[in-house]
C-alpha cells in the first residue's frame, strides 16, 4: 500500500474526454469502476470529464480531477505533476501509444504496458513478426489498398501460393485492418475467384490492412498479469464475436470457459506475451481453437485491460489491480502469486448497455 500523501493517477480514455456514445461508455464505465473497486485501499487522482461528475462520488479515497478537454491534451501540460498511473485505453488513433508516450517522457511511473510494447502489438503485422516461429499463428501479410487495386493481384498471387502449400483444403481468406480494435471492418474471402469485392469500398485508399488465412473456430482470449519479465494466465475466455456485413463486432463473452485446449492456450498466450519487452500490468492474448480441436493459434496480443477485466473482478480471489501494483513495485514476484476463480461470470453487450452476471 502507499504512503497516506501518495497517490496513483487513474483514468479511462472515454470518461475522461467526454464520450457520449452510450454503446461505448457502457464498456468504459464498466472498466473504470472495476479498477477503482480494485484501487480502494490506495489514494487514487482520478481524471474524468465534468459532465460525468456525479457518478464517482461513493469513493471515498478518489480526488476527482474534472476536465472539458480531451485526456491527451490535457495529459500533455499536466502528467509531469504525477509520479505514478494506471490507465484504461484502446488502440483506436493510437490513442493507447500515443498516451504511454506522454507519461513516460514526464517519467511517470506506469503500472501499464510501455510505449514501445503498446505500438508492436498494436500493430499486427509487427506482432506477427515479432513472435518466435513456435508460436502457432495464421500465415498473415501486409499490403496497402490502393486506388489503382494493384492489391487485387497482390492478394490473388498470395491465395495462389498459401493454396499450394495444403491443396487438398480450400483456402479462405480473411482481412482486416492492420491497428484495429474489436473485429471492427473486415472481409472474409470464401472464393478467391469472386471478383465482386472492392476493397477500397471498405478501407480507404492508403489504409494498411492484414491478410491472414482464415481458420474456422472459437474465438478465446487469455487474460494475464506480467511483471514486464515473466506472465501468468488467469483465466481462459470464450469471446463472443458476431460477423456481419464485412463487420465483426465484439459483444462480449464468459470466463472461465472450460476446453480441453486450456493448457495449450495459456503455454501459447504465455510466451507471446513474454516475447515482446515492456508488456505488463494487464494483458490480453486473443486466440483461436480450430474446429477439430487439434490446433490453438495466436492472433493478437492487447498489451492493456480488456473487458474480460470486469468479469474477472467479480470472480477473482484476489485483488487484480493492486497485485498489478505491488507486482511492479517489485513488492511481490509472480511465482508467489496465488490465481484463483470462484464461479463463472459472463459479460455481454445488449444495445447500450454491458451486463455482468454469474452463470
Amino acid at each position: 500500500m502507499m504512503n497516506e500523501n501518495d497517490s496513483i493517477l487513474v483514468f479511462e480514455y472515454f470518461t475522461a474526454s467526454g464520450e457520449k456514445d452510450k454503446c461505448i461508455i457502457s464498456e468504459a464505465e464498466a472498466l473504470i469502476f472495476a479498477l477503482l473497486d480494485d484501487l480502494s485501499g490506495f489514494n487514487v487522482d482520478l481524471v474524468i470529464n465534468s459532465s460525468y461528475e456525479n457518478i464517482v462520488g461513493k469513493y471515498d479515497n478518489v480526488n476527482p480531477i474534472l476536465i472539458d478537454e480531451d485526456i491527451i491534451g490535457w495529459l500533455k501540460d499536466n502528467a509531469i505533476n504525477f509520479t505514478d498511473a494506471i490507465f484504461i485505453a484502446a488502440e483506436n488513433n493510437n490513442n493507447l501509444y500515443n498516451i504511454t508516450k506522454i507519461l513516460e517522457d514526464s517519467n511517470v511511473n506506469i503500472y501499464t504496458s510501455s510505449a514501445e510494447a503498446c505500438f508492436k502489438t498494436s500493430d499486427k503485422y509487427e506482432t506477427y513478426e515479432a513472435l518466435p516461429g513456435e508460436i502457432p499463428q495464421p500465415k498473415s501479410f501486409k499490403l496497402e489498398i490502393d486506388s489503382e487495386r494493384h492489391w487485387k493481384g497482390a492478394i490473388e498471387n498470395l491465395h495462389e501460393k498459401w493454396q499450394s502449400e495444403n491443396p487438398s483444403k480450400l483456402l479462405k481468406l480473411i482481412i482486416k485492418p492492420l491497428m484495429g480494435v474489436d473485429c471492427e471492418n473486415i472481409v472474409i474471402l470464401e472464393d478467391i475467384g469472386d471478383v465482386s469485392y472492392n476493397l477500397e469500398n471498405i478501407f480507404p485508399a492508403g489504409s494498411m490492412v492484414l491478410v491472414q488465412e482464415y481458420i474456422e473456430g472459437t474465438d478465446i482470449s487469455v487474460s494475464l498479469i506480467s511483471d514486464g519479465i515473466k506472465a501468468v494466465p488467469i483465466s481462459l475466455n470464450k469471446q463472443y464475436v458476431e460477423l456481419k456485413d464485412d463487420k465483426g463486432t465484439y459483444i462480449g463473452g464468459k470466463l472461465p470457459y472450460g476446453s480441453k485446449c486450456k493448457k495449450e492456450a495459456f503455454e501459447i498466450a504465455t510466451k507471446a506475451v513474454e516475447s515482446i519487452d515492456g508488456l505488463k500490468g494487464f494483458v490480453g492474448a486473443d486466440l483461436l481453437i480450430s474446429d477439430d480441436e487439434d490446433s490453438v493459434y495466436l492472433l493478437e496480443i492487447n498489451s492493456r485491460f480488456t473487458t474480460p477485466y470486469v468479469g474477472l473482478c467479480k470472480v477473482a480471489d484476489f485483488n487484480i489491480g493492486e497485485t498489478i501494483i505491488e507486482l511492479i513495485d517489485g513488492n511481490i514476484a509472480v511465482d508467489d502469486l496465488n490465481i484463483s476463480l470462484d464461479g463463472s461470470v459472463e459479460f455481454k453487450k445488449f444495445g447500450d448497455s454491458l451486463e455482468i452476471r454469474r452463470i
